[in-house]
């Protein structure tokens, strides 16, 4: 039973596993439980070991490559069409191996833990913030059902209610005002979660060259930088800068047919969290390049005569990414006068 790639379809508990020869047939098929699998693996030649991308993955995939066997990763979405007839977890394991065996499947680049830690910080992050936005919603509605309005902004709120709370004349029963209370003290602690991450991760790219060089780019600071590292590594995935922003979702959807090509809005594909922190960071960048004297200057000014200021924000997301990407490959420094990647 010579086994050239084994497909695993992962579970929480239980995984199917489906062993291919050398011509494509399969020659095992079992059902075991997930820490089972490296003691089985650990009895097999050296061989491929192909998963979907998806939480533990990259885990198994590390202690694998220890045993010299070769890890790919993809996408579920990519694995999707060679599912055959009725959808089980051992058809999904065979289409996993098929899949593997594509010279033209996309891999996922397996992860580092320090690669994974980030990701997990700034998975934390994203929480408490949607959470403290969650608290001030409802903080508004609370106060707007006794006849307080306040203007929008979370500094602007803070500011009226610590006023509000104090002043005697604030009339509210005793349990909404313990209540209203408690939510800002609440509040609080949310700020100061979301205030040590990111002095975590301030102290990240300050001990890495790569995410300091990152942060030189308009439009990049450090959420960006570190999310992108971790997301990415060095970029070696990617052949080139438009392949990282497709990746992100930042090029239009393309539909042609008969030889006639239409792109429709952008496909807002890949990482959702990075494409986020991209197009926010290209809108708080837009006004100062849109007045530089520099070709990249010029080009913004150019695309906002000729299109909406939407759009153009888009794209000049997409830019920033493939300058990210030429900065982690040829590990250079961002020169904005030249408006591209310097030596």
């Amino acid at each position: 039973m010579a086994i050239v790639i084994l497909g695993i379809d992962l579970g929480k508990n239980s995984c199917s596993v489906v062993g291919q020869d050398e011509s494509g047939a399969v020659v095992l098929r079992r059902r075991m439980r997930r820490h089972t699998i490296l003691g089985f693996a650990a009895k097999l030649p050296a061989c491929v070991v192909a998963m979907e991308a998806c939480c533990g993955a990259h885990y198994l995939g590390r202690l694998l490559v220890t045993q010299g066997h070769t890890v790919r990763l993809m996408s579920p979405e990519y694995v999707r069409p060679y599912v055959k007839a009725q959808k089980n977890d051992d058809r999904d394991a065979e289409a996993i191996a098929e899949a593997a065996s594509r010279p033209t499947m996309r891999f996922v680049e397996l992860k580092s833990e320090e690669q994974l830690d980030i990701q997990t910080l700034h998975r934390v992050r994203s929480r408490l913030v949607a959470a403290r936005r969650t608290l001030l919603n409802q903080l508004r509605a609370i106060l707007l059902e006794r006849g307080h309005i306040f203007p929008q902004g979370r500094r602007k709120l803070e500011q009226a209610l610590d006023a509000l709370v104090a002043d005697p004349s604030f009339v509210v029963s005793r349990r909404m005002r313990q209540l209203i209370i408690d939510i800002r003290t609440e509040w609080q602690d949310l700020d100061r979660g979301i205030a040590a991450l990111n002095a975590e991760f301030v102290e990240l790219v300050r001990s890495d060259a790569a995410a300091r060089r990152l942060t030189t780019i308009p439009g990049v600071g450090v959420l960006n930088a570190t999310a992108l590292m971790a997301a990415v590594g060095d970029a070696s995935a990617f052949r080139r800068g438009r392949d990282l922003g497709a990746w992100l979702g930042l090029v239009p959807k393309q539909h042609t047919t008969g030889g006639r090509p239409k792109l429709l809005g952008i496909s807002k594909r890949g990482n959702k969290y990075l494409r986020m922190l991209f197009i926010h960071g290209a809108r708080a960048a837009m006004p100062t390049l849109a007045k530089s004297a520099t070709p990249l200057g010029a080009w913004l000014r150019g695309l906002l005569a000729r299109t909406h200021r939407n759009i153009a924000i888009v794209a000049l997301a997409n830019k920033l990414a493939r300058i990210a990407w030429a900065m982690l490959r040829r590990d250079r420094a961002f020169e904005l006068n030249h408006g591209a990647v310097a030596g």
